[in-house]
């Protein structure tokens, strides 16, 4: 049984620690993949609590036809787009090009591992949003396809094509900054 869908409906039905399971369990998780439309993690931040209130105010209909994680990472994502379209003319400056990586008493191996984080981290952020999302839903979240079909509102067939171009496309930019990942 899906956990967020006995909270939602617990809540439907007057528990309001049903609403309070939802946010707590959702909540970082929605932050991340928001942050891939709008690559601000303070932005991604509010987007996700404008999701939550949605859900909260509006009490939309919740028919089992997906997961419920799939069903409320849907509604994030048109809260994220209906922001793009109304901020389509702002600039915004990536966290990343903001703070300061510097710790000088890293062992060596930790120091690597933080280096390839942040390049994979910066790869990223050079691809297209729509491969950033998609890679971020199936590799990070764990989505299957099907599930990432759902949220982004396209055919499986689609997004297998999406992640393999978005993977392609990944090595592609790691390949350019001197990174080898095997696995990708």
């Amino acid at each position: 049984m899906d956990h967020g869908a006995a909270s939602y409906r617990r809540f439907l039905d007057g528990d309001d620690n049903g609403f309070v399971e939802i946010v707590r369990v959702y909540n970082d998780g929605l932050i991340l993949y928001l942050n891939s439309f709008v690559n601000n993690i303070s932005v991604a931040d509010e987007l996700a609590e404008d999701a939550f209130v949605k859900l909260g105010v509006k009490k939309p209909r919740y028919t089992g036809k997906s997961s419920f994680k799939t069903w409320l990472y849907a509604i994030g994502r048109n809260v994220a787009i209906d922001y793009i379209r109304k901020n389509a003319k702002e600039k915004t400056v990536p966290l990343d090009d903001c703070a300061e990586h510097t710790e000088e008493e890293l062992l060596e191996s930790r120091y690597i591992r933080q280096e390839e984080k942040i390049m994979l981290h910066r790869a990223m952020n050079n691809l297209k949003p729509e491969y950033r999302q998609v890679l971020w839903l199936v590799y990070f979240e764990e989505f299957s396809h099907r599930e990432v079909a759902k949220i982004m509102r396209k055919s499986v067939h689609a997004i297998e094509s999406l992640v393999s171009r978005a993977r392609q496309s990944l090595r592609t930019k790691l390949h350019e900054e001197g990174f080898e990942y095997e696995n990708l």
